[in-house]
Order: C-alpha cells, then sequence, then structure tokens
C-alpha cells in the first residue's frame, strides 16, 4: 500500500476534524481506489521464510495475522486516533470488548478502580461483577462530585473510568477537574466517549489518558455493525493494551471497519443535525413531562459544564413519564414513527426502558441510587423531521392521557 496525505501527520496536522473524518487514515493501493480498500484476508505471505521470521521479532515493516493486523482495520484505527487527537488506536470487536480491554490490559489482583456510578448497565457490570472476581477492587461513585474522586483514592488506586454524559442518567463529569485529581496521584483515566464521540468531545484535549469508544454508536451510526475503539499514548497503546489484545483476540473485522469508515464520513453531519433535532424534541418534551435530562436544555444542572466541554448535547436524553412501568411502557406501545429499541446512536429516532433493558443487569437498589426508576425512559433522536418526531410524541402522550 502507497503512503499518502491521509497518513502523513505533516499533511494532516492542519487538517480540521470534519476534513479527518473523511481522509484521516487513508492509504491506496497500487490501484488507486478512490473508496478505502476492504481486504478480507485472515493471513499474509512471505517471500522468504526470514522474512517471517522477522516480522514475528519485530525487525520487519509488515503484517502477520488478521488478529493483529489488518490493512482496513488500520485505516480505521488511524482515522480515529486522528479525530481523537490521540498518538494511536487499537479497533475491537464491540465498545463493550473496548471497555474491557482498556480496563483488564493495565490492571492486577490488589488493584484498585474507582468508577462513576452512573454508567451503562454492562459497564457497571465490569466494575460490580468482573474485576472483583479477579482480586481488583472497586469502589463507585457519584462522578459529578469532584471531591468524591480525591476522597475515593486509596494507595492501591490505579484507574478511574467513567462516561460523560453518562447513560442514560445524563450526568456530566468534570472530564478536566478528574484528570487533575488522577494525574497527581499517578491514575489512569479511563473515559468512554461513547454519547458524545471526537465529534463533539474530545476528552483528551481535557487531560483523559485513555478514551474507549463503542464506534456501534455514532461513528457507525446507521445500526449496520458492531466494533468498539481504544484512543491513547503510542507508548500506552503498544506497551500495555496491544500484548493483552494480540492475545485475547478481542479483533474487529475487516468488513465492520470498512462500514464504520463509511460512517466516518458522515459522522459530523449526522451527530451535529440530530443534536438540533434532540434540542427541539427535548424542549417540547418539558412541557409535556415531569422531568426531561439533556445537557442541552438550560433545565440541566450541568448545562453549563457540559457546554464547555462539548460543542453539541448528542441526540440522546432520558425522560420521566412519571407513574412506573405501566406508563413508560404505554408510551413506548403507543409511539408510531420511533422504534423501541435499545440502540443509541442511530440515524433513527428510537426509545428503550432502561430498567427492563439496558440496565435489567443492575441491581434494584442500584438502579435506583441513580435515578433510573421505571418511568424513566431513554430517547436516541434521529434524522427525521423533527416535527414528526415531536407530533409522533403528542399523539403518543395524548393516548396515555398526557
Amino acid at each position: 500500500m502507497k503512503r499518502k496525505s491521509g497518513q502523513d501527520p505533516e499533511i494532516t496536522k492542519s487538517w480540521k476534524p470534519a476534513t479527518l473524518a473523511v481522509r484521516g487514515g487513508t492509504a491506496r493501493s497500487e490501484y488507486g481506489e478512490t473508496s478505502e480498500a476492504l481486504f478480507l484476508t485472515s493471513g499474509y505471505c512471505y517471500d522468504r521464510a526470514e522474512d517471517a521470521a522477522a516480522r514475528f521479532a519485530g525487525e520487519q515493516v509488515g503484517m502477520t495475522y488478521s488478529r493483529l493486523q489488518n490493512p482496513t482495520v488500520e485505516m480505521l484505527e488511524q482515522r480515529i486516533a486522528l479525530l481523537e487527537g490521540a498518538e494511536a488506536c487499537r479497533a475491537t470487536a464491540t465498545g463493550m470488548a473496548a471497555m474491557t480491554a482498556a480496563l483488564l490490559c493495565q490492571l492486577s489482583a490488589g488493584d484498585h478502580v474507582v468508577a462513576a456510578k452512573a454508567a451503562f448497565g454492562s459497564c457497571r457490570w465490569l466494575v460490580d461483577t468482573l474485576l472483583p472476581k479477579f482480586g481488583i477492587e472497586t469502589t463507585t461513585i457519584d462522578g459529578r462530585d469532584n471531591a468524591a474522586w480525591e476522597a475515593a483514592l486509596r494507595p492501591n488506586t490505579k484507574v478511574f473510568f467513567f462516561e460523560t454524559p453518562a447513560n442514560p442518567t445524563m450526568d456530566v463529569v468534570d472530564i478536566a477537574a478528574v484528570c487533575v485529581i488522577a494525574k497527581a496521584h499517578g491514575v489512569t483515566t479511563v473515559v468512554d466517549n461513547a454519547f458524545a464521540s471526537p465529534a463533539l468531545q474530545r476528552p483528551m484535549a481535557f487531560g483523559a489518558d485513555v478514551v474507549a469508544y463503542s464506534a456501534t454508536k455514532m461513528m457507525d451510526g446507521q445500526g449496520r455493525v458492531l466494533a468498539g475503539a481504544i484512543c491513547g499514548t503510542r507508548e500506552w497503546i503498544d506497551g500495555v493494551l496491544l500484548p493483552f489484545h494480540r492475545n485475547t483476540g478481542p479483533t474487529l473485522s475487516a468488513f465492520n471497519a470498512w462500514v464504520v469508515l463509511k460512517g466516518l464520513e458522515t459522522l459530523d453531519l449526522r451527530i451535529r443535525r440530530q443534536s438540533d433535532n434532540a434540542l427541539k424534541v427535548a424542549r417540547f418534551l418539558e412541557t409535556r413531562l415531569p422531568k426531561v435530562l439533556y445537557p442541552g436544555l438550560e433545565s440541566h444542572p450541568q448545562h453549563g459544564l457540559a457546554m464547555q466541554q462539548m460543542e453539541a448535547a448528542g441526540p440522546i436524553f432520558s425522560l420521566y413519564v412519571g407513574g412506573g412501568r405501566a406508563e413508560a411502557h404505554g408510551l413506548l406501545n403507543a409511539l408510531q414513527l420511533v422504534d423501541i429499541s435499545n440502540n443509541i446512536g442511530d440515524s433513527r429516532s428510537l426509545m428503550t426502558h432502561p430498567a427492563s433493558t439496558t440496565h435489567y443487569g443492575m441491581a434494584e437498589e442500584a438502579r435506583l441510587e441513580v435515578g433510573i426508576t421505571e418511568d424513566m425512559l431513554r430517547l436516541n433522536v434521529g434524522l427525521e423531521d423533527p416535527d414528526d418526531v415531536i407530533a409522533d410524541f403528542d399523539q403518543a402522550l395524548r393516548a396515555i392521557g398526557r
């Protein structure tokens, strides 16, 4: 493959994010294709046995096996790294593979992790169930409380782990403040940035060490494939993550990488339009429901902080119908345009009931502690005309007597 401008740091350093999302990391073969080539191969051949030995020893540049390297996957990794402002990136099979690898690659029995309570259900399972099984101590705190991070520190604390905005409570963590605390104590910060994507928020600009993604969400953004990504320094990616990734194999397929590359081309357009749509829908719902949690609304308790960290508030927010599960399910069942689905970051408007789906595995006490009640719903606003989405909610609310 020929080295092209999309991989030349002297050229890409002047490109803005929207350009990087289209051209960053692109490497063309001798055929000069305009769209990224899709390399569907598990292995690679060598001209001589000595070449194979040299590659495995790290003495020769080249690929050995697609569990470790693939030209299409590498283009995606380089593009995401450029968008994030990171030195390096490793792609994974799913978002949860990214979260799991980002934590386990750097933790051992006897280490301690501090994590925000408000998090995706599977991320809470990692903290509450998986890590302790391997002798890793964990503490969950209110991530919005900067003092709580410092208060939770122990001599063996190795990682701060949080997402912002949080799923589904939309808690906003002060990235810069938490990272200052972490660096003062030699703690690595791992930030799940899936709700915002690098198009709206770049945690490394605020001091984060590692940023992890479900690329299934905004990056693909069209409900097609599963993918994940982990960004960090070249030293951390190659020295800490790579041995774990190489030997455990949470590898992204070349086809899925190619699909996400295509999704990234429209990421900036999609997420900004969806943010605009979400704000309009949220403002309508705020007039009809007891509570709407969207960082883009002035009523959100951390609206100011969110707008300092984010360029826009994204397409996702939560709402409280009032009553309980019956009312929440009633609203879902009355919708005609908005689909019932637990996916997010999609170009379609989707809504789910977290207590019975995405956060079903959390203990009821833990759910209630962070505000995941039976009347909470999480909405992903898509690319439809927002007036049509509003009209759908209007008829559905009237159908349940609201």
